[in-house]
């Protein structure tokens, strides 16, 4: 299967160059030139079918031509090697659990089959890779477990100074070995501009290998898509038309939905929701695309002012916005409602929802009782709880459980590489690792 750039500038190419350059030379991201549609009989099996086997016959819908088949059965295997349960939260409205592996956030499916597809690309390179990625969060922390001691790859994570939580940093910056972790005086936005400056640099190209480990990259995207199908089938037999509520920023998560969705999954709706960063939501409402510097807000993984995923969007949608309008609803919600809802299902549910998967929850809430007919809702809770604890702990009053896996990284050594908000310093960084 070939890949094109959302630019459009950039001719057809195959996988293999698509994952290992992650960004297109027209500074476009990778979509692919054709979508495969599932047949009807896939369909019909998945409610009878594990996560495992599901993933692997929708990646192999995108992969098969480039990966032999024993090799992406063990790809997908090693990646969901962990549970990913949909829970009842209250009626008509589920939470799609996705904290359950290493790191305890959502990217751990996309970072880890991304580190095995590129160390598969990359097996008989001359050339080490260096793998670059900005992360609001969780990003970061996912891809430094999924490539940690992987061979021939570097990783360089760039992160804004004091924005991100206490937990999250330590996830960051306490791996060493082939993991550099970069402190950046700056926001996401700005992490997310040096990388796409580095990938884009001819001069750093000619003298290294260099790839992106975010949702920019398609590797990335393609095992987003697996869960979608995965919940589909789970709630197949209820017989209403679902919805999925999705906790955006840079908006890769959703991407992965509206990925499933034109290769046949049928979804209802789409929602987009969104902390004060609320660009997608205000160009549904108006018609009008207007990036602006992000803010920072308690569910800071959601920090973006700029998604580079709305690039795929436009392209899905050929740039209509009526298409935008027919398949997503957007909505946006304060810190102080996020805080409100997280006190209330916890009071009226027992259920533990962090920041993002609130804002998720949110917005499903909102679509179900706008809507005329009768639906099951979805929303993606993305990270576990105990990652937010201050936050967590302040919003309910009480404390909060901290997982084994998570407080060993709070036990940590730190290793950081302080940087300005600096091209070149960056520059120096990569050339001299």
């Amino acid at each position: 299967m070939l890949y094109s750039s959302t630019s459009r500038q950039t001719t057809h190419v195959p996988l293999e160059r698509a994952v290992l350059k992650g960004l297109a030379d027209d500074g476009g991201l990778y979509m692919p030139a054709s979508i495969p549609v599932l047949p009807a009989s896939f369909f019909e099996r998945l409610p009878q079918q594990s996560l495992q086997e599901i993933a692997y016959a929708v990646a192999s819908a995108f992969l098969r031509e480039d990966v032999p088949d024993q090799v992406l059965k063990r790809m997908v295997a090693e990646t969901l090697n962990f549970e990913i349960p949909l829970v009842k939260v209250e009626k008509d409205i589920y939470s799609l659990e996705l904290f359950h592996g290493p790191t305890m956030a959502f990217k751990d499916v996309g970072a880890r089959f991304m580190s095995r597809l590129m160390a598969y690309f990359n097996r008989d390179k001359d050339k080490e890779l260096k793998v670059i990625v900005a992360t609001s969060g969780d990003t970061g922390s996912a891809v430094a477990a999924g490539f940690h001691q992987v061979p021939g790859i570097q990783v360089f994570i760039l992160y804004p100074k004091g924005k991100v939580s206490p937990l999250q940093q330590k996830q960051l910056t306490t791996w060493g070995d082939n993991i550099t972790a970069i402190e950046v005086e700056g926001t996401f936005d700005d992490c997310q501009r040096l990388a796409k400056q580095a990938l884009a640099d001819q001069e750093l190209n000619r003298r290294h290998l260099l790839t992106s480990a975010n949702s920019i990259n398609i590797a990335r995207l393609i095992p987003q898509s697996f869960y979608y199908f995965y919940a589909y089938g789970q709630l197949q037999r209820q017989g209403k038309p679902l919805v999925f509520s999705v906790p955006s920023g840079n908006f890769g998560n959703l991407t992965g939905g509206l990925l499933a969705a034109a290769m046949g999954l049928p979804v209802h709706r789409f929602v987009a929701a969104t902390n004060a960063n609320d660009v997608v939501p205000q160009y549904l409402a108006t018609g009008i695309y207007a990036p602006k510097p992000s803010v920072q807000t308690i569910s800071n993984a959601m920090d973006v002012g700029s998604p580079s995923n709305y690039a795929r969007m436009e392209a899905l949608f050929g740039g209509e916005l009526e298409q935008f309008r027919r398949r997503i609803t957007g909505y946006t919600f304060t810190d102080e409602e996020t805080r409100k809802i997280i006190r209330q299902v916890y009071q009226r549910h027992g259920y533990l929802l962090d920041p993002h998967g609130a804002v998720a929850y949110s917005g499903a809430g909102k679509f179900l009782s706008q809507t005329k007919e009768p639906a099951t809702a979805v929303f993606l809770e993305t990270a576990h709880p105990a990652k937010f604890k201050e936050v967590m702990e302040d919003t309910l009053g009480e404390a909060i459980a901290i997982p084994a896996r998570l407080q060993r990284f709070a036990e940590k050594q730190e290793r950081i590489v302080p940087m300005q908000n600096s091209f070149q310093e960056l520059k120096v960084i990569l050339s001299e690792a």
